[in-house]
């Protein structure tokens, strides 16, 4: 006798009990069900045992559509059957059907106690909301009218230069027809008006993915104005994900050549995101269309600044190249290496002895490297270079926000964010723009929200000046440690070896904080409330911007512009707690130190950022598949190709949830970092060029194989970012000019060269020949018998311009000290109005916009004119024809 197999089917919303016998016979014993849950038992049976009317279709089996085969998923819903949110889930889904939207449920392959719930949304609830969210759909293919001759002409003078292989074959990207049409908001009661010639691909499907993403933020899971969202139900663990499903997978047996494209991801993964195309350009409109508009900006803005960047480094490596061929016939550089005699003052006063100059031959040769000829010429070139990149950027911009059709798509057109809807609900006031009653953040409640803000962000950056303070403390505890070590290689090279334990406890610093600045951002940015999700965007981006940026280069401030300024001199040495000496600069200057700095954590921080953007996820999802193979059940899961795309996506990484604000503030540091301090660092540029060439094709392959795909956002530049980027050019100015006449030895050389040197008097200027004697000009006297406890009575030289112990007033600034402050200050102010205006006035030389894209603009707006009034007369004469009326040739 055949004893029936039992499959039991829970759900916390019912509980029937549905049996199946080996021959296909199906018992179902439901008590106190409703139409609706019996109609989702039937869905969830039929998935788990396989009954389908035709075996599995293809579509379904790929795992982008219902059960039927027709109805496309648009989104995806995740939760445990375990959770204890029953009633807020059945709500929540019963008012997503009331909505318009279709929903059926599938248990996973992997995981027992996880269900999904797919949701479609029908033609006419796409139409609806389209309406209300004023997508912008096309209806007309563009005419362009050009002078055909200069065109022929200019693809003729085309035709003889060799192809560029930068470029992307026109035949391994799809022909993208919305991108050549003409668009309008998106109306039910004009919609003869649109291009409608399939109602299945007229919405793309990041569109119908925004648009059963706006219902989901704004359907109701119980009763009350604050009760709504599907950001709260993640928030409460009533669903553990929401998310988009990819449109397949990205890999294929058969060469794509000759294969052809699977799907859009498949394609980007073949023509993006792979290693060997690296050098191509990026196919940015399909990046567009599958990623959304907002993503789309971000790949554009990297792809500009990386090509941009080429420049900055080509000049930076001839700068870097010009000291290194000159080092060894620098007459720094040879006074130094030649000092046998000259003995320099010990750096402890007890336990340290005194050091030959000689000593520092090395350090005074790298230095050379970085502070040379070159510096000032490379500081004024990065200035300018920064607005230059800057101005075109607005160009490039410009064209993509036409092209993608964002010229017209205004921030006054954004939604408001749930959480301000349910906080402010109660206030309300008519909207300038829309003229419609919304809620409104009373200006007292919003000015005391934002000084707690504020009040925060002066307590992290005070917690980062502490931290600097201590990395500065431990500088000194172990200055005098290695000065007086026993073993000679570390006391001869006591500076390196301070200077580079320093930065490696400054890197591991940063890198802890960087995790505590996160949460407190999200805290303090979710405090104020901001209205829509741009503004929260731009703040929490603000905010993480000001801690980073503090935390990263504080340090670096430090030793740029306070290292060494307040150490005093021999006998009367400033001390810190009256304990430890404050750190002096090297004979040869503080721009090694600061060069050691930046080049350190600029190199150690993209290898750490590269690891947690692609290392950290692969790790993750490599961990998944192994927990996935273990769990039971009786599923066959060892074969991932027959897991639906659902199960698939799920077992993938979710996207940051700040969305691209840490992929921009990685490169907006790093365009600090490579233009603020370039002056002393200009092979900053070609490591960024190197870093972004990699970090290109590793967001591309983490955004195409180990995140679940994430919600397509419009957007029409890259928000406030772009002010920060300006704010970074101007700083950069600032500092450059200070550091060369500060930390650089520059000015003093140039002071000694045209005042003081064995030129002055002589027609010849030869760098060389002019700095003959430099070295001993730079370097003071002073008596070691005047120390405490010392018998030794002979001299010792030390860095300053001060008299020397046998002058009538011993120990004060000589004239030569006041000349070369005079000529840093007056550097500082030349260089900063000669830069700013030339930055001025390249900015004003470039428009923002190009001429030939205002003339399209103005002619494409003269054109829809006419094609919206043609086609409004076309449709009316249409109807008159069926209606049997007579019709005329002219407006009715």
């Amino acid at each position: 006798m055949e004893t029936p197999n039992t499959v039991n089917v829970r759900s916390k919303c019912l509980f029937p009990l549905i049996r199946a016998t080996k021959n296909g016979n199906v018992f179902l014993h439901v008590q106190g069900v409703k139409n609706s849950e019996l109609l989702d038992a039937l869905f969830i049976f039929t998935g788990s045992v396989g009954l389908t009317s035709g075996g599995d279709t293809p579509a379904r089996s790929s795992g982008l559509f219902f059960r039927d085969g027709k109805k496309r998923i648009d989104y995806i819903l995740v939760y445990k059957k375990s959770s204890p949110q029953v009633e807020k889930r059945c709500t929540f889904e019963k008012n997503l059907r009331a909505e318009g939207l279709m929903l059926e449920k599938e248990p996973s392959l992997t995981n027992n106690d996880i269900m999904f719930v797919k949701i479609h949304a029908p033609w006419d609830t796409l139409c609806k909301y389209a309406e209300q969210m004023n997508i912008r759909m096309p209806f007309r293919k563009k005419c362009y009218f050009t002078d055909r001759k200069s065109k022929t002409l200019c693809r003729q003078i085309k035709s003889w230069f060799p192809k560029n292989p930068m470029k992307l074959d026109k035949e391994a990207l799809p022909d993208l027809e919305e991108t050549d049409c003409y668009t309008a908001p998106f109306s039910r009661a004009r919609m003869h008006h649109f291009t409608i010639n399939n109602r299945e691909t007229f919405f793309s499907n990041s569109t119908r993915s925004r648009i059963v993403h706006h219902v989901l933020q704004r359907t109701k899971y119980e009763d009350g104005k604050s009760k709504m969202g599907i950001n709260r139900l993640l928030g409460n663990s009533t669903y553990e994900a929401a998310f988009p499903p990819h449109e397949g997978g990205y890999k294929s047996r058969h060469p794509i050549k000759t294969h052809g494209a699977q799907n859009h991801r498949h394609l980007l993964y073949e023509r993006w995101a792979r290693w060997g195309i690296w050098y191509k350009y990026q196919p940015l409109d399909l990046i567009r269309r599958y990623f959304g508009e907002k993503i789309g900006l971000y790949f554009a803005w990297l792809g500009w600044y990386t090509g941009m960047l080429i420049p900055a480094a080509l000049v930076g490596v001839f700068v870097f190249l010009y000291g290194l061929f000159t080092m060894d016939s620098s007459q720094v550089s040879k006074e130094i290496c030649e000092a046998n005699t000259t003995i320099m003052c010990p750096m402890c006063e007890e336990t340290c002895d005194p050091w030959t100059l000689s000593d520092s031959c090395v350090y005074a040769k790298v230095t050379h490297l970085f502070d040379n000829g070159g510096t000032v010429f490379f500081a004024i070139f990065m200035a300018i270079w920064a607005t230059v990149f800057l101005e075109f950027w607005k160009r490039r911009r410009a064209e993509l926000t036409y092209d993608w059709d964002l010229i017209d798509w205004e921030e006054e057109e954004e939604e408001l964010r749930p959480q301000f809807e349910a906080k402010y609900s109660g206030v309300e006031r008519v909207n300038p723009i829309s003229g419609k009653p919304e809620p409104f953040q009373p200006f007292s409640d919003k000015l005391s929200r934002l000084m707690v803000s504020v009040s925060g962000i002066f307590f992290m950056i005070s917690l980062v000046l502490t931290a600097v303070f201590a990395v500065v403390v431990f500088r000194l505890i172990v200055m005098e440690k290695f000065a007086s070590f026993n073993w000679k290689f570390v006391k001869k090279n006591w500076q390196f070896a301070t200077s580079g334990t320093g930065v490696c406890i400054n890197f591991m610093i940063i890198m802890s904080l960087n995790v505590v600045y996160e949460k407190v951002a999200y805290l303090l940015t979710n405090l104020e409330h901001p209205r829509t999700e741009s503004e929260w965007e731009n703040s929490f981006a603000l905010k993480m911007f000001l801690f980073q940026f503090v935390n990263l280069n504080s340090s670096t401030f430090y030793i740029a512009f306070f290292l060494g300024r307040f150490a005093g001199r021999p006998g009367k040495y400033n001390k810190l707690f009256n304990r430890w000496r404050l750190e002096e600069c090297h004979p040869s200057g503080c721009l090694i130190d600061l060069c050691l700095q930046m080049g350190v954590i600029m190199f150690f921080k993209q290898i750490w950022n590269n690891f947690m953007e692609l290392g950290y996820p692969l790790l993750q999802n490599w961990w998944s598949r192994r927990k996935m193979k273990k769990v039971g059940g009786g599923q066959n899961v060892d074969n991932k190709a027959k897991l639906p795309q659902w199960d698939k996506d799920w077992n993938l990484q979710p996207m940051n949830a700040h969305g691209l604000v840490d992929e921009y503030l990685e490169m907006v540091l790093q365009f600090g970092f490579t233009t603020i301090f370039v002056a002393a660092f200009p092979l900053a540029p070609l490591l960024a060029l190197l870093n972004n060439i990699i970090e290109i094709r590793l967001d591309a392959y983490k955004f195409v194989t180990q995140w679940r795909r994430p919600m397509p956002a419009r957007a029409t530049d890259i928000g406030i970012w772009h002010g920060i980027l300006e704010g970074i050019g101007v700083l950069a100015v600032i500092t450059n000019a200070f550091v060369i006449a500060i930390t650089s030895d520059y000015i003093p050389r140039f002071v000694y060269a045209f005042k003081y040197g064995p030129c002055v008097d002589k027609g010849n200027h030869h760098e060389d020949e002019c700095l003959r004697g430099y070295v001993n000009s730079s370097l003071s006297v002073f008596d070691m018998g005047e120390m405490k406890n010392s018998s030794q009575s002979r001299y010792c030289r030390y860095r300053d311009y001060r008299a020397p112990p046998w002058s009538p007033v011993p120990y004060e600034f000589t004239l030569q000290f006041w000349h070369v402050l005079a000529a840093r200050l007056a550097f500082i102010i030349v260089f900063e109005h000669l830069v700013f205006g030339i930055k001025s006035f390249i900015a004003y030389l470039i428009p923002d916009m190009p001429k030939d894209l205002c003339d399209r603009m103005r002619r494409e707006k003269y054109l829809m004119q006419e094609m919206m009034y043609e086609a409004e007369l076309e449709h009316l004469q249409k109807e008159r024809k069926k209606n049997g009326r007579r019709y005329h040739h002219e407006w009715p």
